[in-house]
Protein backbone atom coordinates (compact mmCIF):
# COMPACT_ATOMS: atom_id res chain seq x y z
CA UNK A 1 0.00 0.00 0.00
CA UNK A 2 1.76 3.23 -1.14
CA UNK A 3 2.14 5.47 1.68
CA UNK A 4 -0.76 8.31 2.62
CA UNK A 5 -0.55 11.46 5.26
CA UNK A 6 -2.30 10.87 8.44
CA UNK A 7 -5.11 12.44 7.65
CA UNK A 8 -6.10 10.78 4.54
CA UNK A 9 -5.90 7.47 6.54
CA UNK A 10 -8.08 8.61 8.66
CA UNK A 11 -10.89 10.04 5.95
CA UNK A 12 -10.17 6.53 4.45
CA UNK A 13 -11.03 4.52 7.79
CA UNK A 14 -14.22 7.09 8.14
CA UNK A 15 -15.50 6.35 4.68
CA UNK A 16 -14.94 2.38 4.86
CA UNK A 17 -16.86 2.61 8.40
CA UNK A 18 -19.69 4.20 6.86
CA UNK A 19 -19.63 1.52 4.16
CA UNK A 20 -19.55 -1.25 7.19
CA UNK A 21 -16.49 -2.87 7.22
CA UNK A 22 -15.79 -3.88 10.50
CA UNK A 23 -12.25 -2.31 12.90
CA UNK A 24 -10.74 -5.37 12.38
CA UNK A 25 -10.84 -5.38 8.60
CA UNK A 26 -9.74 -1.86 8.33
CA UNK A 27 -6.55 -2.56 10.71
CA UNK A 28 -5.78 -5.11 8.12
CA UNK A 29 -7.07 -2.91 5.06
CA UNK A 30 -4.43 -0.39 5.86
CA UNK A 31 -1.80 -2.12 8.25
CA UNK A 32 -2.39 0.11 11.10
CA UNK A 33 -3.48 -0.97 15.07
CA UNK A 34 -6.84 -1.08 16.28
CA UNK A 35 -6.40 1.93 18.33
CA UNK A 36 -5.38 4.17 15.44
CA UNK A 37 -8.93 2.96 13.35
CA UNK A 38 -10.52 3.67 16.79
CA UNK A 39 -9.20 6.65 17.23
CA UNK A 40 -10.23 7.65 13.29
CA UNK A 41 -13.45 6.96 14.42
CA UNK A 42 -13.57 9.06 17.29
CA UNK A 43 -12.30 12.32 15.35
CA UNK A 44 -11.53 13.24 11.40
CA UNK A 45 -8.44 14.77 12.48
CA UNK A 46 -5.24 13.07 14.24
CA UNK A 47 -4.30 14.25 17.44
CA UNK A 48 -0.98 16.33 17.25
CA UNK A 49 2.62 14.53 18.46
CA UNK A 50 3.34 15.05 21.92
CA UNK A 51 6.58 17.34 21.45
CA UNK A 52 9.84 15.10 22.34
CA UNK A 53 11.54 15.73 25.55
CA UNK A 54 14.94 18.10 24.67
CA UNK A 55 18.10 15.52 24.35
CA UNK A 56 20.53 15.15 26.83
CA UNK A 57 23.61 17.66 26.21
CA UNK A 58 27.37 17.51 27.65
CA UNK A 59 26.89 21.14 27.97
CA UNK A 60 23.96 20.99 30.48
CA UNK A 61 26.60 21.35 33.17
CA UNK A 62 28.30 24.49 31.69
CA UNK A 63 24.97 26.16 30.73
CA UNK A 64 24.47 27.96 34.36
CA UNK A 65 28.60 29.48 34.31
CA UNK A 66 27.86 31.05 30.48
CA UNK A 67 24.90 32.50 31.83
CA UNK A 68 26.73 34.39 34.67
CA UNK A 69 29.22 35.39 32.12
CA UNK A 70 26.83 37.11 29.50
CA UNK A 71 24.95 38.57 32.50
CA UNK A 72 28.21 40.20 34.17
CA UNK A 73 28.96 41.20 30.30
CA UNK A 74 26.10 43.64 30.18
CA UNK A 75 27.65 46.05 32.56
CA UNK A 76 31.61 45.25 31.31
CA UNK A 77 32.92 47.59 28.85
CA UNK A 78 32.83 47.05 24.99
CA UNK A 79 36.33 46.29 24.71
CA UNK A 80 36.47 43.30 27.93
CA UNK A 81 33.19 41.33 27.12
CA UNK A 82 33.66 38.00 26.42
CA UNK A 83 33.42 36.39 22.75
CA UNK A 84 32.70 33.30 22.30
CA UNK A 85 35.62 32.02 22.09
CA UNK A 86 37.35 33.26 25.16
CA UNK A 87 33.65 31.59 26.91
CA UNK A 88 35.31 28.26 25.65
CA UNK A 89 38.86 28.83 26.40
CA UNK A 90 37.38 29.58 30.02
CA UNK A 91 35.29 26.44 30.62
CA UNK A 92 37.95 24.26 29.38
CA UNK A 93 40.55 26.26 31.90
CA UNK A 94 38.75 27.21 34.31
CA UNK A 95 35.94 24.18 35.01
CA UNK A 96 37.53 21.34 32.94
CA UNK A 97 35.02 21.07 30.29
CA UNK A 98 35.80 18.49 27.91
CA UNK A 99 34.06 16.81 24.56
CA UNK A 100 32.35 19.68 24.00
CA UNK A 101 32.59 21.52 20.66
CA UNK A 102 33.13 24.95 19.85
CA UNK A 103 30.19 24.80 17.98
CA UNK A 104 27.66 23.72 20.68
CA UNK A 105 28.98 26.59 22.92
CA UNK A 106 28.53 29.18 19.79
CA UNK A 107 25.34 28.03 19.12
CA UNK A 108 24.23 27.96 23.01
CA UNK A 109 25.58 31.83 23.44
CA UNK A 110 23.92 32.89 20.39
CA UNK A 111 20.54 31.63 21.57
CA UNK A 112 21.13 32.63 25.35
CA UNK A 113 22.58 36.58 24.78
CA UNK A 114 19.89 37.85 23.47
CA UNK A 115 17.30 36.18 26.01
CA UNK A 116 20.06 37.29 28.71
CA UNK A 117 19.13 40.81 27.41
CA UNK A 118 15.53 40.77 27.63
CA UNK A 119 15.54 39.23 30.90
CA UNK A 120 17.40 42.72 32.15
CA UNK A 121 15.14 44.92 30.60
CA UNK A 122 17.96 45.95 28.07
CA UNK A 123 16.58 43.90 24.82
CA UNK A 124 14.95 45.79 22.05
CA UNK A 125 11.68 47.45 22.76
CA UNK A 126 8.54 46.34 20.47
CA UNK A 127 6.73 49.56 20.00
CA UNK A 128 3.18 49.53 17.73
CA UNK A 129 1.73 52.73 17.07
CA UNK A 130 -1.98 51.74 16.16
CA UNK A 131 -3.17 54.25 13.58
CA UNK A 132 -6.64 55.67 12.99
CA UNK A 133 -7.36 57.57 9.61
CA UNK A 134 -10.72 59.20 9.06
CA UNK A 135 -12.58 59.18 5.58
CA UNK A 136 -11.99 61.37 2.69
CA UNK A 137 -9.00 63.32 4.95
CA UNK A 138 -5.61 61.57 3.92
CA UNK A 139 -3.89 59.49 1.15
CA UNK A 140 -0.32 58.95 0.63
CA UNK A 141 1.18 59.75 -2.83
CA UNK A 142 4.08 58.37 -4.84
CA UNK A 143 5.43 59.76 -8.17
CA UNK A 144 8.58 58.32 -10.08
CA UNK A 145 9.59 57.62 -13.74
CA UNK A 146 8.22 54.00 -15.40
CA UNK A 147 8.84 52.29 -18.77
CA UNK A 148 6.04 51.23 -21.22
CA UNK A 149 5.71 49.70 -24.50
CA UNK A 150 3.71 52.18 -27.12
CA UNK A 151 3.66 51.17 -30.15
CA UNK A 152 6.48 48.51 -29.98
CA UNK A 153 8.81 50.79 -28.64
CA UNK A 154 9.83 51.67 -25.22
CA UNK A 155 8.89 55.18 -23.00
CA UNK A 156 9.96 56.32 -20.35
CA UNK A 157 6.89 58.03 -18.18
CA UNK A 158 5.70 59.33 -14.91
CA UNK A 159 3.78 56.93 -12.91
CA UNK A 160 1.41 58.75 -10.33
CA UNK A 161 0.22 56.85 -7.64
CA UNK A 162 -2.15 57.44 -5.04
CA UNK A 163 -3.72 55.30 -2.39
CA UNK A 164 -6.26 56.27 0.10
CA UNK A 165 -5.25 55.79 4.12
CA UNK A 166 -9.02 55.20 4.94
CA UNK A 167 -9.86 52.36 2.31
CA UNK A 168 -6.95 51.54 1.19
CA UNK A 169 -8.13 51.76 -2.69
CA UNK A 170 -5.57 53.46 -5.10
CA UNK A 171 -5.74 55.05 -8.12
CA UNK A 172 -2.15 54.71 -10.36
CA UNK A 173 -1.82 57.55 -13.52
CA UNK A 174 0.81 57.25 -16.25
CA UNK A 175 1.96 60.63 -17.65
CA UNK A 176 2.85 60.82 -21.14
CA UNK A 177 6.06 63.28 -22.24
CA UNK A 178 4.81 66.05 -24.46
CA UNK A 179 6.79 67.89 -27.13
CA UNK A 180 10.83 68.53 -26.31
CA UNK A 181 10.34 70.65 -23.26
CA UNK A 182 9.34 67.38 -21.21
CA UNK A 183 6.09 68.96 -20.03
CA UNK A 184 3.34 65.84 -18.59
CA UNK A 185 0.07 64.55 -20.20
CA UNK A 186 -2.14 62.49 -17.86
CA UNK A 187 -3.95 59.97 -19.62
CA UNK A 188 -7.48 59.21 -19.08
CA UNK A 189 -7.36 57.13 -16.26
CA UNK A 190 -10.88 57.10 -13.73
CA UNK A 191 -9.52 59.02 -10.07
CA UNK A 192 -11.59 58.04 -7.25
CA UNK A 193 -14.47 60.16 -6.42
CA UNK A 194 -15.39 59.09 -2.98
CA UNK A 195 -13.99 57.87 -0.34
CA UNK A 196 -16.99 57.08 2.97
CA UNK A 197 -19.53 60.24 2.33
CA UNK A 198 -16.62 62.58 1.73
CA UNK A 199 -15.31 63.68 -1.73
CA UNK A 200 -11.12 62.69 -2.27
CA UNK A 201 -9.54 64.13 -4.89
CA UNK A 202 -5.79 64.70 -6.26
CA UNK A 203 -3.87 67.61 -7.62
CA UNK A 204 -0.83 67.61 -9.73
CA UNK A 205 1.54 70.23 -10.31
CA UNK A 206 4.63 69.39 -12.57
CA UNK A 207 6.74 71.80 -15.01
CA UNK A 208 9.16 71.64 -17.94
CA UNK A 209 12.20 73.62 -18.08
CA UNK A 210 10.81 77.28 -18.25
CA UNK A 211 6.91 77.09 -17.01
CA UNK A 212 4.99 75.69 -14.69
CA UNK A 213 2.07 73.35 -15.97
CA UNK A 214 -0.68 72.35 -13.82
CA UNK A 215 -2.55 68.32 -14.03
CA UNK A 216 -5.70 67.96 -12.74
CA UNK A 217 -7.85 65.16 -12.04
CA UNK A 218 -11.28 65.00 -14.49
CA UNK A 219 -13.42 67.42 -13.60
CA UNK A 220 -11.11 69.43 -11.50
CA UNK A 221 -10.21 71.56 -14.59
CA UNK A 222 -6.13 72.55 -14.52
CA UNK A 223 -4.71 75.40 -12.80
CA UNK A 224 -1.37 77.18 -13.49
CA UNK A 225 0.58 77.52 -10.23
CA UNK A 226 3.75 78.73 -9.69
CA UNK A 227 6.61 77.52 -7.62
CA UNK A 228 8.61 74.51 -7.36
CA UNK A 229 7.55 71.04 -8.69
CA UNK A 230 5.01 69.61 -6.02
CA UNK A 231 2.57 66.87 -5.63
CA UNK A 232 -0.66 67.62 -3.05
CA UNK A 233 -3.68 66.07 -2.10
CA UNK A 234 -6.50 67.61 -1.04
CA UNK A 235 -10.04 66.34 0.56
Amino acid sequence: MPPISRVDLFAAIRRDSHAGMSVRAMAGKYQVSRRTVRAALQSAWPQPRKPMPPRASKLDEFKSVIDEILRADLDAPRKQRHTVTRIYERLMAEHGMREVSYSVVRRYVADRKPKIRAEAGRGPVNVFFPQTHRAGEEAEVDFGEVTIWLRGEPVTCMLFALRLSFSGKAVHRVLLPVGPRRSWRATSTPSPRWEGSRPARSAMTTYGPQSPRSLASPGNGSRQRDGRRFVRTSS
